[in-house]
C-alpha cells in the first residue's frame, strides 16, 4: 500500500517546498534488512514505507532524548614529583651524576 503522489507532495512540502522525495542507495547490513524485510511482510506494508517509518521514529526517539551531563573527574593534589622530570632523560642523567659526584666528594675519594 504505497502513499499516493500527493500525499507524499504534500508532506515534502511542509518540510521544504523545493525538496520533491528523492531516491538515493544506501547500504543496509544484512541484519537490519532481514529485520526490515520481515516488517514489512509482517505488517504487508512496502518495503520502502517500512524503512522510512523506522528512520522518522529513530530520528524523533534521538532528538527526544536529553544532553547527557559532560564528565568530570575530581583531581587531587600529589604533591611535587620525587624525582626530577623524567620526560628529559639526559637531564635525570645529568642530575644523578651530580649527586653521585657529591656523594663522593663528601666520603673524600
Amino acid at each position: 500500500m504505497d502513499v499516493p503522489p500527493a500525499k507524499t507532495m504534500r508532506r515534502c512540502v511542509d518540510i521544504d517546498a523545493m525538496m520533491p522525495p528523492m531516491r538515493t542507495t544506501l547500504t543496509i547490513d544484512d541484519d537490519i534488512l532481514a529485520a526490515l524485510k520481515a516488517r514489512a511482510y509482517r505488517d504487508d506494508l512496502p518495503f520502502k514505507q517500512v524503512v522510512n517509518q523506522v528512520l522518522r521514529r529513530g530520528l524523533a526517539a534521538d532528538e527526544q532524548m536529553p544532553a547527557s551531563k559532560p564528565f568530570k573527574a575530581t583531581t587531587f593534589a600529589m604533591g611535587q614529583p620525587l624525582v626530577p622530570d623524567l620526560d628529559k632523560s639526559l637531564a635525570l642523567a645529568a642530575a644523578l651524576e651530580d649527586e653521585e659526584t657529591a656523594r663522593k666528594l663528601a666520603l673524600g675519594k
